[in-house]
């Protein structure tokens, strides 16, 4: 099973190998619901991290001009294909923004890097950013199980944090809401397949460089039948001033 995730085909931000083997809580806020909301009353969408343009493309249809950014490189070419026939523009960063620099009046960033004051600089007065972010206090049990050195101080990336840097770029928060849920890995092999699929949650993992915990924690789903971690997510709803 080990084995089997660790080579398993992955493309983008698709995570469809893991159904049946994770379940997670939902966010009390439907940023997808909030988003597409958003998306009908735009005329200009920036989207920030699209990954492999999964999440975007599910939104259409798009306002003309949308742009969307991906700065891992695996997932660009995966983004162009999925994006181009939607219309949208697929950069490799905000330093790649064709001129004139557009004017956005909407900003998603789901996931990705929040970079407040460069993403200001590109919006409208009036202008919304809606982003859910990963706190830095996702799924920290797997780095505790592993034995694994955290990927960063626990209390780096919050709420408090992530708003006053939204604030601080101009911006006037309209909501901000913050949660720990619980994600559960039903079997091993769900394990190995997310620290490949998010490398930067335990730098350099390889399975056989975590045999002996990986047994360990193999036991203990067995045994309980669940690994239980939490998903660290905040929202942040603002306004361009």
């Amino acid at each position: 099973m080990i084995d089997d995730a660790w080579r398993a085909h992955r493309s983008g931000w698709d995570f469809s190998w893991l159904d049946g083997r994770t379940s997670s809580a939902a966010t009390p806020w439907d940023y997808r619901e909030r988003a597409e909301a958003l998306v009908r009353q735009a005329d200009r969408l920036l989207d920030v991290d699209t990954g492999g343009g999964e999440f975007l493309a599910g939104l259409a249809p798009l306002p003309a001009g949308t742009v969307a950014v991906e700065s891992w490189a695996p997932n660009v070419a995966v983004a162009r294909e999925r994006l181009d026939p939607l219309g949208v523009t697929v950069i490799e960063g905000l330093d790649d923004m064709p001129p004139p620099a557009p004017a956005f009046d909407l900003v998603l960033n789901r996931h990705g890097r929040l970079d407040a004051a460069a993403l200001a600089a590109l919006a409208v007065p009036g202008a919304v950013l809606l982003t859910q972010q990963v706190g830095s206090r996702n799924h920290l049990e797997l780095n505790e199980a592993l034995g694994a050195p955290a990927p960063g101080p626990a209390g780096a990336w919050t709420l408090e944090i992530a708003a006053a840097r939204v604030e601080a770029a101009g911006f006037r928060i309209l909501e901000a809401r913050e949660e720990l849920l619980p994600f559960r890995f039903l079997d091993i092999g769900a394990v190995v397949y997310q620290l490949a699929a998010i490398p930067w949650q335990v730098p350099g993992f390889e399975p056989a460089a975590y045999a002996d915990e990986l047994r360990l924690l193999e036991e203990r789903i067995a045994a309980d039948g669940a690994f239980t971690a939490h998903d660290h997510r905040f929202l942040i709803e603002a306004e361009r001033g």
